[in-house]
């Protein structure tokens, strides 16, 4: 690759590593292709939506004029793979905060996991987490968690197109879900949980593809780092 491929555009797949940040991953790889190829200062270059520190897998990062993509990508389904725990939940619907609620689990069998998911497909009306980016007054959902204030959020329509359990080992179910843009898979854990009459939070999430995109031809961004060397 040269400078002007970067800038004429180029759609990279980035494998992204658990704790790191979207903007983070795109911040090594501006530094990266900066130093490489003495790029301009105003170098063009962004994610096509945004992944959890806390998970991993597929981030679109479009550089140059393929930037203008980004919107495009954004609006594709997506599929991801994790785990919900059962009998539990935390505020913010995964690991990011502590356990503040206990529920029973005994009631639940293979069977009634494998009904529930039913009521998941299609359009579904979902809460975002309070834990979250979207803006409320001017602020930032998780600022106002945070602050300990308590905010009315409005639920918002999307759409589960596959809903599948792949393991079952109480109270640990694997899933694999595929969506519409702006699903909130934490959501999703937390509604589940409650379906089943008990609690429900994320402790484990990969995004594998972003329509036809896919993490299988995706690198880290230190292995992306090491190939322009």
């Amino acid at each position: 690759m040269t400078a002007e491929d970067y800038l004429e555009g180029q759609v990279l797949l980035i494998d992204k590593p658990l704790t790191w940040s979207s903007f983070q991953a795109v911040n090594k790889l501006k530094y990266v292709l900066k130093r490489k190829y003495d790029l301009p200062k105003k170098f063009k270059i962004g994610h096509a939506g945004t992944l959890d520190p806390l998970a991993t897998g597929l981030l679109i990062i479009c550089t140059g004029k393929f930037t203008k993509k980004i919107t495009e990508i954004q609006a594709q389904a997506k599929e991801y793979t994790g785990t919900i725990v059962l009998g539990a939940t935390t505020p913010s619907y995964d690991l990011e905060t502590e356990v503040d609620s206990t529920f029973p689990t005994e009631h639940i069998t293979e069977a009634l996991i494998l009904e529930t998911t039913k009521q998941f497909l299609g359009e579904i009306d979902q809460k975002p987490p309070v834990f979250s980016a979207i803006k409320k007054d001017g602020k930032r959902l998780y600022e106002h968690a945070r602050a300990g204030e308590e905010v009315e959020i409005a639920s918002r329509k999307t759409t589960i197109y596959e809903f599948e359990i792949t393991r079952i080992a109480m109270p640990e179910i694997d899933f694999r879900v595929k969506c519409s843009k702006g699903t909130y898979i934490r959501s999703l854990a937390f509604d589940f949980g409650k379906a089943l009459q008990s609690g429900g939070y994320l402790s484990v999430l990969r995004r594998t593809k972003i329509g036809e995109y896919s993490v299988e031809n995706g690198i880290s961004p230190d292995a992306f780092e090491k190939s322009l060397l």
